[in-house]
C-alpha cells in the first residue's frame, strides 16, 4: 500500500538515487523532477520498482508546472545544489536563494511539508558567494515557510559522487597531489545511505520546524580524507602543501575547466572547518546517528581504481 506521495527535485544526483531506493522500498511514491528527462530517465527508472516512481521534466523556474506538481504531492524535497556556477542560468543566486525561495512560498499556499537541503559549516564562510546562496536561500524558507525542515550535511560521498571518486581518479594518476591549507581543515563525512535513512525518518517521523546538521560517525581532516582513499586505492602517492598563492593561480586555470577540480570560491570554502557549529542540533541528537565511517565506506566502490579490480588481492584480504 502506497504511503504517502513524496515530490524530488535533484533526483537524478547521488542523493537523490539513494532517496528515491530508500523510499520506494518503503511503500512511498516518488515523483522525481528532471531538467532533461531524456538524458536521466534511464538511471532514474533503475531506482525503484514498477508503480513507485514517476519521472516529470521541468524547468525549475517553471512556476506553474512546479505549482501543479508541489498540489498533487503531500511533500517536497529540494535536493538541487551546484559547486560551481556555468552560464548565465545555474548561478548560485539562482539555485540556492531564488529557487528555494519560490519553493517554500509554493508550499506554504498549498500547506505542504517541505525539507531543503542546504550545507554545513556556513556561517563563517562570508567571503564565499557559494556559502552567501545557501544562507540567503535557508533565510528565505524560514521567511515563507517556518514549518519547513532544513538538512545541513556536511561532505556526502558514495559510488555516485564527484567527490571521493574524483580524488580516487586523480590519486590513481598523479605522483604528487596538493594539499590545500596544509590539509588541516576538518569535516564529518557522510554516506549518502545514512544521509538517505536520515531524510526518511525525518518524513516517517513527522520531523518539521527544525535546521538539522547531518553529520558522519567521525572528525577527519582533508589530509586524512586523501591518505585513507590511497590506502583504498593501494597507492603510495606525495602529498605537498601548497602555497596559497599558488593554489589561487591553479583554481583560477581550473576553472576553465566543465567539471573543474577547485574554483577559487571553493578554495575560500576550504578554511572553514566543516563540522558541527555551536548549539546546533544534528542527526544523533534526535535519534537518527549516522553508522558508515568513512574508510569502510570507500572501501566498497574503491576496487574500481585498484589494480586487478574487485578481484585484486588487496581487496580479497
Amino acid at each position: 500500500m502506497i504511503r504517502k506521495k513524496l515530490l524530488i527535485f535533484g533526483a537524478s544526483g547521488q542523493i537523490g538515487r539513494y532517496c528515491i531506493r530508500k523510499f520506494t522500498k518503503e511503500n512511498y511514491k516518488v515523483t522525481a523532477v528532471t531538467r532533461n528527462k531524456h538524458q536521466k530517465a534511464y538511471i532514474l527508472k533503475t531506482q525503484a520498482p514498477i508503480g513507485y516512481l514517476d519521472i516529470e521534466q521541468c524547468d525549475i523556474f517553471d512556476e506553474t508546472k512546479i505549482e501543479n506538481l508541489i498540489s498533487h504531492s503531500d511533500i517536497c524535497i529540494n535536493l538541487v545544489g551546484i559547486l560551481f556556477e556555468k552560464g548565465k542560468k545555474n548561478t548560485f543566486e539562482n539555485i540556492h536563494s531564488k529557487f528555494p525561495k519560490m519553493i517554500a512560498k509554493i508550499c506554504a499556499r498549498n500547506n505542504k511539508h517541505f525539507i531543503h537541503l542546504s550545507a554545513l559549516g556556513l556561517n563563517d564562510a562570508t567571503d564565499s558567494q557559494y556559502a552567501l546562496s545557501k544562507i540567503k536561500g535557508e533565510t528565505e524558507i524560514r521567511k515563507n515557510l517556518p514549518s519547513a525542515t532544513i538538512i545541513k550535511p556536511s561532505i556526502v560521498y558514495s559510488v555516485n559522487d564527484k567527490f571521493t571518486t574524483k580524488f580516487m581518479g586523480l590519486l590513481n594518476l598523479l605522483p604528487i597531489f596538493p594539499l590545500y591549507y596544509n590539509g588541516n581543515t576538518k569535516f564529518c563525512p557522510i554516506h549518502a545511505s545514512d544521509l538517505s535513512n536520515i531524510i526518511y525518518s525525518i518524513i516517517n517521523e513527522e520531523i518539521f520546524h527544525k535546521d538539522i546538521e547531518a553529520i558522519g560517525p567521525e572528525i577527519i581532516t582533508f589530509k586524512e580524507i586523501l591518505q585513507k582513499i590511497l590506502v583504498a586505492i593501494n597507492k603510495k602517492r606525495l602529498l605537498l602543501p601548497l602555497p596559497l598563492f599558488l593554489a589561487r593561480i591553479s583554481a583560477s586555470m581550473f576553472e576553465f575547466l566543465p567539471s573543474p577540480l577547485i574554483t577559487n570560491d571553493q578554495l575560500k570554502l576550504l578554511k572553514y572547518d566543516n563540522i558541527k557549529s555551536k548549539n546546533s542540533i544534528t542527526n544523533f541528537d534526535i535519534g537518527l546517528p549516522s553508522k558508515i565511517f568513512f574508510e569502510s565506506g570507500i572501501k566498497e566502490y574503491a576496487y574500481n581504481w585498484r589494480e586487478g579490480g574487485k578481484y585484486s588481492l588487496e581487496n580479497n584480504k
